[in-house]
Formats: structure tokens, C-alpha cells, sequence
């Protein structure tokens, strides 16, 4: 599958399932909400307290599944992932891709401010995705 094709697909469909590998080799999977960047990174909020961070950074393969409504169609994209700096302040870089992620899916934020705290509150980090396979099914 061409993977042009697949992030256009993956622009249209917000909603998708992250997986990682443990340190056993086992899957690990995330339901997740991403976006994808006019450079054709997927970008993915996740915090630095969880499985898939600490997975990410022992083995930074990841895959990214996203499936249609309708279930049949789906693609996957693979690639090693690269992770931001955890939020450290308000105003850090990191904090100002995550706003630019929220905007992105859901627009203004009613509270810039509150908001950036609770980024730095949760730990949060970027996780950028830059595809290097694709397979699926696309509708005809």
C-alpha cells in the first residue's frame, strides 16, 4: 500500500489503536486520538507514566492501526517513533506542539492557560510517527 495513501486515510480518521512491544516482545496496544502533519508525521499525545512510553523508549517500533466506521477498511502504519521532551513548563516546546496537536482535532481550547498547565501536570509527550511501511484495506 502506497503510504501517502494511508495518512490520507489516517487524516480522515482520527481515532486509531497504538502498538508497542514490551519488553517480552508482546504487544502492547493503546487506544489513541492522532494527527497527522502536512509533513506526514503522525503525532500522538500519550504521558510519560505509561506502558507505551516506557516501551517506546526501550524499542521504538511502533504501529499505528486505524480503522473505518465501517470496520472493513483499516490501514497500518509502521515506523519507529521519536518522543518529545516530557512537558516541563507552560511555554517549552513541547507544550507548544501539543497545542498545535489540540487544535488541529478539536479547535480553541476554552482555557489556554489551564490548559498548558495540565500538560505539564500529566507529563505529557509527543510522540511523532514518521511511516516507513503501510498495508490495508481501502474502500474501492
Amino acid at each position: 500500500m502506497d503510504t501517502d495513501a494511508a495518512l490520507a486515510f489516517a487524516r480522515d480518521h482520527r481515532n486509531g489503536v497504538l502498538i508497542t512491544l514490551k519488553r517480552d516482545g508482546r504487544p502492547q496496544s493503546s487506544n489513541i486520538v492522532h494527527t497527522v502533519s502536512d509533513d506526514g508525521r503522525v503525532r500522538i499525545s500519550i504521558t510519560a507514566d505509561r506502558a507505551k512510553y516506557r516501551n517506546l523508549l526501550r524499542d521504538p517500533r511502533a504501529s499505528l492501526h486505524v480503522n473505518a466506521d465501517d470496520f472493513w477498511s483499516y490501514v497500518v502504519l509502521e515506523g519507529d517513533a521519536e518522543l518529545s521532551p516530557v512537558a516541563a513548563a507552560p511555554d517549552d516546546a513541547t507544550v507548544e506542539e501539543l497545542v498545535e496537536m489540540y487544535r488541529a482535532v478539536q479547535g480553541e481550547h476554552p482555557d489556554w492557560d489551564d490548559y498548558r498547565r495540565a500538560m505539564v501536570a500529566d507529563r505529557r509527550v509527543v510522540l511523532s510517527l514518521r511511516p516507513t511501511h503501510a498495508y490495508g484495506m481501502l474502500p474501492s
